[in-house]
């Protein structure tokens, strides 16, 4: 009789039996061997044969076309690796009494249930949440607001700016950026309605030429290429604003960057279409193709010709902040808010004289500061993305996912969010419209709290992929604390929106100021509270995976990072030419179209998808949640 016929006494014999089977761990650590009984060699047959329908056969209803696995061979060694992990998440680990990964996913077929510190450290993750908001609270309110703007200008301090060649150079990265977004929506358009069509796009048959796998490839790393784009050219831009310095063959090397990043966007995508389609296979594949882990896609050629890339680029910012980090003449830092040359022109002395007051050398000091900061964070973009190159193609998957959350959390969620808050502050110095001391300070704080947080936070996203416990205690503590300034980040939004309002001028740069006041509003819905939703152990438990992740995927990713890449960048494009007026209706349609739309992606369609599959995979288990039997039925459709 199949299973579901049998009586509860006779299901509980043999679940009993399965799960003492599959729980006792038979690895000989002398011979490197594991022995399996009969019926489960059986059972490994039986999944091969299920996998060869699936991946050479083709399934629709998982978007996945026939010839998607090339040979026997390969199908064999893939049927191998996912024995291989689902071992890893039912056989109890030595001298404990949880699996390998914690006893994920959800299974209680065969016992595979949430442990106590799943339970009790979620517990203390929602407590430290609690506590940190608490303290975060009083230091807002202890904070004087009349310490927070710098003096009111009649005039733009920026009006009379005049590009240098390197920031004429950078136009061209923004063009770039411009053509990535439309076809990196267009592909999550596609790839969203291959969930629905798994072979075609409304009858035409696209998966031919663009199946499911190069299209989501596609959109995650083209996503992540024009974002990093718009950061890189938004900070060689800004690097002559700070210094007032050009260095020489300064525009030279911004070229020579443009065309390596380039090729590494057309190369890496080549390459990954290549080998999705089985053009390239084992080693050529990891090298010049794909790698097979999301966000870190593309061939390790092509990383290491990224990283030489972000090695050109920490160069060449170097080269032009190093006049303002230079304790020696305070005359090269521009756009003192004592407005010296004004207080020169009426007392008839000179700049020197007004650079050697206390009162000038204190902003200039402060200044220096915040350039340094900057410079810092600058460093840690260009050369923590090595971390992505610390793996080879055969590594331990358990750590080869530790180096990959370096890439992914630590690199883009901390350093990424640290030179973004330090930007963001020196664009508000720079218009006067906060004190650099204020600047600084905000700026230093606010990377203090991410990275204190989010370095050893990073371990959150390890709970279930092979680390101890150890991983789930700290990872869960320090998650929740890189959610406390991100639940109080509406203060900066108002504080924002208030200076876009300052005085009749400001209005020049509104639209810049708005994706500013965009980025603080996802950063706090987008990564705070989606990102704490999945956080805690017990959530991640059940819903990792599911559509909950690309809820916060896309509102945190996109919300937050991808609005300041193009707020940095209308800050750029404002810049170049001050005295132009804007025709903004486009603007406006485009700001509030992307916003409104990715609310309504987030709260009609992903959550409620990501909710139901977490109902499935706490009552059912977390299989079913993903099946194509639970994501085919008429009301996920």
């Amino acid at each position: 009789k199949p299973y579901d016929e049998l009586d509860g006494e006779r299901q509980g014999q043999l679940s009993g039996r399965l799960t003492e089977q599959l729980h006792t761990n038979t690895y000989d650590v002398s011979s490197g061997v594991t022995t399996i009984s009969p019926i489960r060699a059986a059972a490994f047959e039986s999944n091969v044969e299920h996998y060869r329908h699936i991946f050479i056969d083709g399934n629709a209803d998982y978007a996945i076309p026939a010839g998607a696995i090339s040979s026997e061979e390969r199908l064999r060694k893939l049927a191998a690796f996912y024995f291989w992990t689902s071992w890893a998440a039912v056989t109890t680990r030595p001298g404990d009494i949880a699996s390998y990964t914690n006893n994920w996913p959800h299974e209680p077929l065969v016992g595979n249930l949430p442990t106590g510190d799943n339970i009790v450290w979620t517990g203390v993750s929602v407590i430290v949440l609690l506590a940190g908001i608490s303290a975060m609270a009083w230091w807002y309110a202890s904070r004087q607001e009349d310490e927070e703007a710098g003096p009111q200008h009649s005039s733009d301090p920026l009006a009379l700016w005049e590009a240098t060649p390197s920031q004429k150079a950078t136009i061209k990265y923004f063009w770039v950026v411009a053509a990535l977004i439309l076809v990196q929506m267009s592909l999550g358009i596609v790839t969203a309605h291959y969930g629905v069509e798994g072979e075609g796009f409304y009858g035409v048959p696209l998966a031919d030429w663009l199946p499911y796998s190069v299209s989501r490839t596609w959109h995650v790393q083209i996503g992540l290429f024009w974002i990093a784009t718009a950061w890189l050219a938004a900070g060689l831009f800004i690097g002559p604003l700070v210094s007032h310095h050009e260095p020489k063959f300064q525009r030279f090397g911004v070229n020579v960057l443009f065309g390596a990043l380039l090729l590494v966007v057309v190369g890496s995508l080549i390459g990954e279409w290549l080998s999705v389609k089985n053009h390239l296979t084992d080693a050529v594949s990891f090298y010049f193709g794909h790698q097979g882990y999301e966000y870190v896609e593309l061939g390790r050629f092509w990383q290491i010709l990224l990283m030489i890339g972000l090695l050109l680029w920490l160069v060449l910012m170097i080269r032009v902040l190093w006049p303002a980090l230079r304790k020696d003449g305070v005359g090269n830092l521009p756009a003192l808010h004592v407005q010296d040359d004004a207080l020169a022109s009426e007392a008839s002395i000179n700049r020197s004289e007004i650079a050697a007051s206390p009162a000038v050398r204190s902003e200039a000091d402060n200044q220096r500061h915040l350039v340094a900061l900057l410079t810092v964070a600058t460093a840690a973009i260009a050369l923590f993305y090595g971390a992505g190159l610390t793996w080879g193609q055969h590594s331990h998957l358990t750590l080869v996912e530790y180096w990959r959350w370096w890439v992914v959390h630590l690199w883009v969620e901390g350093f990424f969010e640290v030179f973004a808050t330090t930007v963001i502050a020196f664009v508000f110095m720079r218009l006067n419209l906060v004190k650099p001391g204020v600047a600084a300070a905000a700026a230093l704080l606010a990377a203090t709290i991410f990275l204190s947080g989010g370095i050893i936070g990073t371990l959150h996203h390890l709970y279930f992929s092979g680390t101890p416990t150890v991983a789930l205690v700290w990872g869960s503590v320090f998650s929740a604390l890189e959610v406390v300034p991100l639940t109080l980040i509406g203060f900066d939004a108002i504080e924002d929106y208030r200076r876009s309002k300052a005085t009749p001028w400001v209005q020049r740069y509104k639209w810049p100021i708005y994706f500013f006041v965009a980025v603080a509003f996802w950063n706090m819905i987008g990564a705070g509270l989606f990102g704490f939703m999945i956080n805690p152990p017990i959530a991640l438990y059940y819903m990792q995976g599911l559509n909950t992740t690309p809820l916060h995927g896309h509102a945190a990713l996109f919300g937050v990072y991808g609005m300041l890449g193009m707020g940095l960048m209308l800050m750029c494009l404002r810049v170049l030419i001050p005295a132009r007026e804007w025709k903004d209706g486009l603007l406006h349609i485009a700001f509030w179209g992307m916003n409104i739309g990715l609310f309504a992606m987030c709260v009609l369609s992903l959550l409620p998808v990501g909710l139901l599959q977490t109902k499935a995979s706490v009552e059912t288990g977390y299989w079913y949640a993903r099946s194509s039997e639970f994501m085919q039925t008429d009301l996920m459709q």
